[in-house]
């Protein structure tokens, strides 16, 4: 026991050595790195609560009156900047806040709360707003579509999103997703401080820096961001457990889908479909382009996708057309899509979905993430590195894609069966004439069998359109399904895969 408690000490003063330095403005990676290393060596312990009860205390309406002063905007007054800062202010369900830094170099100086930043309009806060509130995150700034657009945003947690050229804010990214769907309930890392880095005039990117801390791990992040009209991150993280968690969830990207094409029903909206993303596509090791339509289920599932070393996962917006959604707010068929692209090998494990059930358009219910088969004992590094894509341009496989998934019964003819229709599209497919050589392949699991396939040439659009029917064995499992499109003995498309719940 007295060794235990010596080695605690030890970690603490060299812990405290560590925020010393940090205090006298010394930054980079390796520190942050080591900083994070001497948490996770201690038992858990969350920051003490900075926001005051009075700003908890504000509702939605009065908490949107308090807005940030334009004029007050970091870097704005240096004109040879190409990058600026904005920050969000805490209250509301914002209840803790992050301690941001500006580095220059490897000088850090702190970035301290004040009033003078934003504006409250008629908004009477009683109480002191201390310098040592925080915020509850922050934005960066720079050309995009136009001079100062909003590139990236870092608010709750370690959620972050960004945008790319002719693109509105949905989907988002995290840090880490952590015993997702487990039965005793998701653990949420937090980004705890941030560290900016000053731009330098004619800069074509900007680096972040984070430090994470949660009940299970710490860790250490860096953000390289280059935005245009895709907006690339390199990200760099190191993690260490203070125990490993059931779900180590790296790269997760959280999205919404309401209702599209292939639900059932759209709730009674006007419009034809409401989603963020439309599907999980994934490029494996084994080179395989897979392409899953999201779905709205009733209960909570998760699927996982085995691989090893993949090439690139992510949550694709494949629908842009404003046609599908009709929405003159939303704009949905301007969100950007997110892809994963992996840095070295990654080795065996899989990459998840999961899917909640949603009973409206404001809460995110789809997260995708990489699981890796196996982690090393608690308290080594845990080391990643991935390219983070946002993008409005497809990223898609080199051979047919599948733009459409559509699923029904017949209320006349052999109403016992569940019918799917397929659309694949691609330069090559559009160029071939109908051609009894190509053939749909269609894979039933267990709960259904097959009953017929189909495969048209359609003349209206050049698409090939797959038509096949299952016919469920009353057993009520969910059936894994899968198609592509053969001309032997090439493959012509993606493989399409669904689950189905009777």
């Amino acid at each position: 026991m007295k060794l235990r408690a010596l080695l605690l000490s030890l970690v603490s003063l060299l812990a405290l050595a560590a925020s010393v330095r940090a205090a006298e403005g010394m930054f980079d990676f390796e520190m942050l790195r080591y900083r994070a290393k001497m948490l996770a060596a201690q038992p858990y312990a969350q920051r003490p609560r900075t926001v005051p009860d009075s700003l908890l205390a504000l509702d939605y309406d009065k908490y949107r009156l308090i807005t940030f002063d334009e004029e007050q905007t970091r870097w704005r007054r240096d004109k040879d900047l190409p990058y600026q800062l904005q920050f969000s202010h805490p209250g509301f369900v914002h209840t803790r806040s992050v301690q941001l830094h500006e580095l220059n170099g490897r000088t850090s100086v702190p970035i301290n709360f004040s009033r003078s930043l934003f504006k409250y309009a008629d908004l009477k806060i009683p109480g002191e707003l201390g310098n040592d509130v925080g915020f509850a995150g922050f934005r960066v700034l720079g050309k995009l579509d136009r001079p100062w657009d909003e590139l990236v945003s870092f608010q709750g947690a370690s959620y972050f999103r960004s945008l790319c050229m002719n693109t509105v804010y949905g989907l988002s990214a995290r840090g880490l997703a952590v015993n997702t769907t487990e039965p005793d309930g998701e653990e949420f890392p937090v980004f705890e401080e941030f560290w900016i880095e000053r731009p330098v005039p004619g800069a074509k990117q900007f680096v972040i820096y984070a430090l994470m801390d949660s009940a299970s791990l710490a860790g250490a992040y860096r953000f390289t961001v280059t935005p245009g009209a895709e907006t690339l991150m390199q990200i760099k993280a190191v993690v260490y457990c203070r125990k490993n968690p059931r779900v180590f969830g790296m790269a997760p990207l959280t999205s919404m889908f309401w209702h599209g094409e292939n639900s059932p029903n759209n709730y009674g909206d006007f419009r034809p479909e409401v989603h963020d993303s439309d599907g999980l596509m994934i490029f494996n090791g084994a080179n395989e382009w897979l392409w899953r339509p999201l779905s709205n289920p009733k209960f909570t599932r998760m699927a996982a996708f085995s691989d090893e070393n993949p090439h690139g996962f992510g949550l694709i917006q494949r629908d842009r057309k404003y046609d599908s959604y009709q929405d003159l707010e939303a704009h949905y068929h301007l969100r950007p899509s997110a892809w994963v692209e992996p840095v070295g090998k990654w080795g065996r494990g899989s990459v998840r979905l999961a899917e909640l059930s949603a009973r409206d358009e404001t809460n995110d219910n789809i997260v995708a993430f990489w699981v890796p088969e196996r982690l090393p004992p608690a308290g080594e590094p845990i080391e990643f590195e991935y390219k983070l894509h946002w993008f409005s341009d497809q990223i898609r496989p080199p051979a047919g894609f599948v733009t459409s998934t559509r699923t029904g019964q017949s209320q006349t003819h052999e109403p016992e069966l569940r019918r799917f229709v397929l659309d694949f599209d691609g330069a090559y497919l559009r160029q071939q004439k109908p051609d009894p050589n190509v053939v749909p392949e269609v894979w039933v699991g267990e709960g259904a069998k097959l009953t017929y396939k189909t495969v048209q040439k359609n003349p209206y659009d050049n698409t090939w359109r797959v038509g096949f029917g299952i016919k469920p064995d009353g057993s009520g499992k969910p059936v894994e399904l899968r198609c592509f499109l053969k001309k032997s003995p090439h493959v012509l498309s993606e493989t399409w895969t669904y689950l189905w719940s009777p």
